[in-house]
């Protein structure tokens, strides 16, 4: 079925060779899209020699990103017209091989099959697991979810669970600031806790977003805005710090409590503003708490100087306008809902928050309308979904959590799950603890992949569906949306013809609820039953209620819509939310921390004369985690995911670079391939994850790289709110090893 190409040709340059700036000149045809590589959403313009897309553009004139984009949406081109791309629906044979056919029969197979599970073992059998590639695409997310609601499944899984869930839970808790936080543009001083938006295009909300990150950081600090980082390591965000606070990794919490213990001992913190909005006697419980972090301590522990950390916590505190906020670094390190706790906190003390009266630069479009007021919201328990069977965790947040999916899976019981969808994720690859993820592909009596290529995961599949990718569908940007600085209207109509039997993924989940007759509902009603709707009808649906009627968004796509800037009102009168900073539990926590001699003793089977080293996680600006190794012109620049290591430390093991390392946890080991790295302190090593083979050795660890998830133990080091597992600052030994590492393994 047509995607149906929407015409969206670029004024001014058509079929018959209009000017173009630079390398652009006498394009064939140029078409506006946005990129979908990742979740920042660069606007692009499609450049096509005939129906062959041959380069991708940015936009000089957007108001956001000015032209910007980044290597990896570059290589679209690549992507869409790959010779190995899948083009129609795999189904395993009996003898494992894979043979293709038509998706109408796959959409029956599969329907027939789920149905007889769901007949036998109710809702819960049935799981999807949508990943990071489902979320760069609109109606992904909430289709699979109105199909869990219809089959009566709780077994709904996202990546957000796995590496930030924190950020949902850990805002419930305290409570949250109806008014919106600083605007990012007026900031004095950004404080950013372990992202880095220049590779990663990721900011926390009211941070600095990957929208055009170089020239916006600029213009600020060209302002006279200050920069403080607290990274390992000296990112490309971290060389424009004013303050650079190299923490030791893991060392995080026992950080941020110093940093608190200077501004509320030194009274740096906004009397009023506490007295207002923080619960009675929690601002005490927090100040008490962190009186144990002295800066010596913290110096001590961290590796920072105890001067740096009270000038950057005086910095931070005594600024006017400022932000603090983490990213994936500390967010996948022990102590994680903690340290998003304190995080919080440090903006809650400050008062970094708009006041009434005050109007905010940044409004969602996508969403519903709903006050802008000055008041907390909350706060409330998240830990009341659903029971999980392992841990004692449950859900949040209308998902389960992904770290007790491969054990959901393979451990024996009335709400075992026998079915899984993986919809634009790559579990094997992306799901902490490697080998329970292999056991849990192995047990499952159904298995749908839906994805554009042979990843790890869909090699054990039972079915694999070759979706649409991004040029040839209607979207927007649902998560970025929330996150540009200003109300930015973004849409896209398809502007390539798909080639194949290729559907879009809330397509699968359509045809599948209609062979089992059941309704899918969203906000604007039940997606239509017969002849299929188009992405757009959807999305109609999806975004009914908006805040701006949805043609609106698709009339001006790519404009600022600056009357959508929210002006803060008053608080309601009858309002009784208020932050809740000193949670009995995180109290507690914070003793423990203190009682450490490190964050590694999370971990049981930590030894520190052994584990020496800390591996971190790392972004690419090549690769988003599993994606990207497969499109030649980002495999050249990086053929593996490096164990980056500080050259002092590869002196010291007699490591050069390209050679051989065995790293291994109390979990497990794998083989690297060394890289120095004069950025990252000592005692760090530094890996991208989702990498490697869908195996437990690493024979092509030169080609394809190695998985950092295999050194992971869910069940050892969890976060008893979120249940995520350590993920980062993971204590490891690092030796030297030769060839035959690989040729023995």
């Amino acid at each position: 079925m047509s995607a149906g190409v929407g015409s969206n040709t670029v004024s001014g340059a058509c079929n018959n060779g209009g000017f173009l700036k630079g390398d652009r000149a006498m394009a064939s045809e140029m078409k506006r899209s946005f990129c979908r590589i990742c979740h920042a959403a660069c606007p692009i313009d499609v450049e096509f020699d005939g129906d062959q897309v041959v380069k991708i553009h940015g936009v000089e004139d957007d108001p956001l990103f000015e032209g910007y984009t980044c290597i990896k949406g570059r290589q679209l081109p690549d992507q869409i017209h790959h010779p190995d791309r899948l083009r129609e629906v795999l189904k395993r044979m009996p003898d494992g091989h894979y043979e293709p056919i038509p998706s109408e029969q796959a959409m029956d197979e599969i329907a027939e099959k789920m149905g007889a599970i769901l007949a036998e073992h109710g809702g819960r059998a049935v799981a999807t697991y949508t990943g990071t590639g489902g979320y760069q695409n609109a109606p992904s997310d909430p289709v699979a979810r109105s199909f869990h609601k219809a089959i009566d499944s709780l077994s709904y899984y996202t990546s957000v669970t796995i590496d930030q869930p924190m950020k949902r839970t850990a805002v419930m808790r305290i409570g949250a600031w109806a008014g919106g936080p600083q605007n990012f543009t007026e900031l004095d001083v950004l404080l950013a806790i372990g992202y880095n938006p220049m590779v990663s295009s990721f900011a926390p909300f009211g941070g600095l977003q990957g929208t055009n990150p170089f020239t916006t950081l600029r213009r600020l600090k060209d302002r006279g805005m200050k920069v403080i980082v607290i990274d390992p390591r000296r990112t490309e965000l971290a060389s424009q710090a004013d303050i650079h606070l190299q923490v030791k990794p893991g060392e995080d919490p026992a950080l941020l409590a110093s940093m608190l213990h200077v501004i509320l001992s030194e009274g740096l913190h906004d009397h009023e503003f506490c007295e207002q909005w923080v619960e009675p006697g929690h601002l005490e419980a927090l100040a008490d708490a962190v009186s144990a972090f002295s800066p010596e301590y913290a110096s001590e522990r961290c590796g920072v100087a105890a001067d740096d950390i009270v000038s950057a916590a005086r910095t931070y505190a005594e600024a006017a306008r400022a932000h603090a906020g983490t990213g994936t670094g500390p967010s996948m390190s022990p102590h994680p809902s903690l340290m998003e706790h304190l995080v919080i906190s440090m903006n809650v003390v400050t008062g970094r928050f708009l006041r009434e009266g005050e109007v905010g630069e940044s409004m969602s479009v996508l969403q519903p309308a709903a006050p802008v007021r000055a008041q907390v919201l909350g706060p409330i328990d998240p830990l009341r979904g659903p029971a999980s069977r392992f841990r004692g965790l449950r859900g949040y947040g209308g998902e389960m959590p992904c770290s007790t999916l491969a054990q959901e899976i393979t451990e024996p019981g009335p709400e075992q799950v026998r079915c899984l969808i993986s919809n634009g994720g790559n579990p094997v690859a992306a799901w902490p603890d490697q080998k329970r993820s292999l056991e849990a592909m192995d047990a499952l009596e159904l298995l749908v992949v839906i994805d554009h290529r042979m990843t790890q995961t869909a090699q054990f599949a039972d079915y694999i569906i070759p979706p649409r990718l991004s040029l040839e569908r209607a979207d927007v940007p649902p998560f970025m949306d929330r996150w540009f600085r200003e109300p930015y209207a973004c849409y896209t109509p398809a502007v390539v013809e798909p080639v194949g039997d290729l559907m879009n993924d809330w397509e699968v989940f359509w045809e599948i609820a209609e062979r089992l007759d059941v309704d899918l509902e969203l906000p604007g009603g039940v997606i239509p039953h017969g002849d299929r709707p188009t992405d757009d009808d959807v999305l109609d649906l999806i975004y009914a209620h908006s805040r701006v009627p949805f043609q609106t968004i698709r009339d001006r796509n790519g404009e600022v819509l600056p009357e959508l800037r929210p002006t803060v009102e008053a608080a309601d009168p009858a309002t009784s939310g208020s932050f809740h900073i000193g949670l009995g539990d995180h109290m507690e926590e914070l003793a423990q921390v203190r009682g450490e001699q490190s964050g590694a003793e999370r971990m049981e089977g930590y030894d520190p004369a052994v584990h020496t080293f800390r591996l971190i996680s790392r972004r690419l600006k090549t690769h988003l985690n599993s994606l990207g190794g497969e499109l030649p012109g980002l495999n050249r620049k990086n053929p593996t995911n490096y164990a980056h290591m500080n050259p002092e430390d590869m002196a010291d093991l007699g490591v050069v670079d390209e050679g051989l390392v065995k790293i291994s946890s109390p979990r497990s080991s794998l083989i690297g391939v060394a890289k120095g790295a004069s950025d990252l302190r000592r005692g760090a090593i530094s890996m991208a994850h989702s990498w490697g083979a869908a195996g437990p050795t690493d024979e092509k660890v030169r080609d394809i790289g190695a998985p950092t998830n295999r050194l992971i133990d869910v069940d050892n080091g969890y976060d008893t709110i979120t249940g995520q597992a350590i993920q980062s600052a993971i204590p490891v030994s690092v030796v030297a090893v030769t060839e035959d590492a690989l040729i023995n393994a």
